[in-house]
């Protein structure tokens, strides 16, 4: 069993995550950042690859005070448990969301990671190991369903929201398409990676909503499942 996966990103409207140099972006307003801590409340856990962690620095703590407390109303932590797929145990010592806010951290890596950064990485976090040479996402959703987490925010970045779509992992897709132009080759999508190989292989989504949103437009999707 795994939990429910909901992957949320903002892009351009040409679909960039950010820079081709992988510089954040302000890319929704007041209005999404709202959405967003609202969802991260309702979530048991939120996750992201190391490359959002490298880049970004995120803290993936819950913002607003009301809905720190909602949550603790309700019997659990003010924030959501914060997780880094990091197949090498590349987690800097000082990255924010092993500091900012209390709750459970937890750093999923693979048996190549380096034992010595692993046990340094224990230090803040629990250190799952899932898979052999990079971290199994299925076997790390188990396991991550194994300590209850039964609703699963995924914040990016494009290769680790690519690696949950192709192992067939997602439920939920909410999309904010910002009003500007990235460009750029080499700059982030939502799914990077080598990309489907044919229409046989392509993720179906079905549209379950749509509405303006300061100066873009959400969009949510479900995944079609076969039969």
């Amino acid at each position: 069993m795994r939990p429910v996966v909901h992957v949320n990103v903002a892009m351009s409207a040409d679909g960039k995550l950010s820079t081709r140099e992988r510089r954040q972006v302000r890319i929704s307003g007041p209005a999404d950042f709202a959405r967003v801590d609202r969802i991260k409340a309702e979530s048991d856990a939120v996750m992201v690859g190391i490359g959002t962690v490298l880049a970004d620095d995120p803290s993936l703590t819950v913002k607003s005070p009301d809905l720190q407390a909602m949550r603790i109303a309700r019997g659990m932590p003010g924030h959501p448990v914060r997780i880094v797929v990091d197949s090498m145990a590349r987690t800097p010592q000082d990255a924010s969301l092993l500091h900012k806010g209390e709750g459970q951290r937890i750093i999923a890596c693979s048996e190549r990671a380096d034992p010595e950064k692993k046990a340094m990485l224990g230090c803040s976090a629990t250190v799952l190991v899932a898979g052999r040479d990079r971290v199994d996402l299925p076997l790390l959703l188990s396991l991550l369903h194994e300590r209850g987490i039964r609703r699963l925010l995924v914040e990016g970045g494009g290769t680790l929201i690519a690696g949950l779509f192709s192992a067939g992992l997602v439920d939920e897709l909410t999309c904010f398409v910002g009003n500007m132009i990235i460009g750029g080759s080499d700059a982030p999508t939502l799914a990077d990676g080598p990309g489907f190989i044919d229409e046989a292989t392509f993720i179906r989504l079905s549209l379950s909503g749509m509405e303006q949103l300061d100066e873009g437009i959400l969009l949510t999707w479900r995944v079609k499942r076969e039969g």
